[in-house]
């Protein structure tokens, strides 16, 4: 008993040691299940036991997880590290930011405002904007009122035919209504008449780009009709803002159509022409309109009269000379 316990004694000294070192490290000491001593021989013919055995690899494998914590030092309360599935790390979007509705827009994305299935879309009477009466300028006035359907004509109509020439001029010259080419072009007085119309301007030093022109109605009347009362109504209340916006210190008017609803009279031609009438302290002088002219050649000898009237009294008015 003595020699065996002389022989462990080495061994026992390790373990000690061993455990003293794993101790002050902080390690868990092992549980070593108790062995069995049983006496075998090696290739050598020493004596050794299985005890011997079982404590060299119980010391192998303690120094080998000695080692470990040495080189990673995890402490005890750490949670164990997730890793995500893939080997690609987690992308990261920014939050989405939603911008805010608009209080003008509010009622479009309001639930009501949806259309539902069985509704039907349906089309304003009137698409005019009600602040064209203060309107301060003929641009502002036709952004107003390009748009109009308050007549039959609004349905039919290809352009709104608003006017066109000097904002500012002292010579208006007002028509009946659009033909076929000026309703496709959008601009008065671009027809066979309307090119005779720039002559006779011409032929008294006037072009189209000093002078105003406009029509009694926006929009043609199919087959080039005359206007109806109720077309007239509904749209010389735009012409009389035309003119208030324009201040022109002369107006020609062009056919009976545009004097008797300027005037709101039943004159015939033949009764006021080569005359100086009034609109609202505005001198007015009417003449054959130039489709007529085109139809009657002979009434232009009579035009030619009028129109050196013209002339001669919007020099007066204005002061200036041909």
């Amino acid at each position: 008993m003595t020699e065996s316990h002389d022989n462990n004694t080495p061994l026992l000294n390790k373990i000690e040691r061993y455990l003293q070192q794993r101790q002050a490290l902080g390690g868990n000491l092992a549980y070593l299940e108790p062995v069995k001593v049983q006496h075998s021989s090696d290739a050598t013919g020493d004596i050794v036991s299985r005890e011997e055995i079982s404590h060299d690899v119980t010391l192998q494998n303690l120094a080998i997880s000695q080692q470990s914590e040495q080189q990673v030092n995890i402490p005890s309360n750490t949670p164990p590290t997730s890793f995500p599935p893939t080997s690609f790390p987690p992308t990261s979007f920014p939050p989405t930011s939603v911008p805010a509705i608009h209080p003008s827009n509010e009622t479009l994305f309001a639930e009501s405002s949806i259309p539902q299935k069985t509704a039907m879309a349906t089309t304003p009477s009137t698409t005019v904007n009600p602040a064209w009466r203060d309107a301060s300028s003929l641009t502002v006035l036709y952004n107003h009122i390009h748009t109009c359907l308050n007549c039959k004509l609004g349905a039919t109509r290809t352009n709104f035919v608003f006017g066109v020439g000097n904002p500012n001029a002292d010579l208006l010259v007002i028509g009946e209504a659009p033909g076929a080419d000026e309703d496709a072009q959008g601009e008065p007085f671009v027809g066979r008449g309307g090119q005779l119309l720039t002559k006779i301007l011409e032929a008294v030093n006037f072009s189209r780009e000093e002078v105003y022109i406009a029509n009694i109605i926006k929009c043609r009347p199919p087959e080039n009709r005359r206007p109806e009362a109720d077309e007239v109504e509904q749209c010389e209340p735009y012409l009389y803002k035309q003119i208030e916006l324009i201040q022109p210190k002369l107006i020609l008017a062009l056919g009976l159509t545009a004097v008797n609803t300027l005037l709101k009279s039943k004159h015939t031609m033949g009764a006021i022409r080569g005359k100086t009438l009034e609109y609202r302290g505005i001198p007015l002088i009417a003449t054959y309109h130039p489709a007529a002219l085109l139809r009657n050649p002979e009434w232009k000898r009579a035009t030619w009269e009028d129109i050196q009237l013209v002339r001669k009294m919007y020099d007066n008015l204005t002061g200036k000379t041909q």
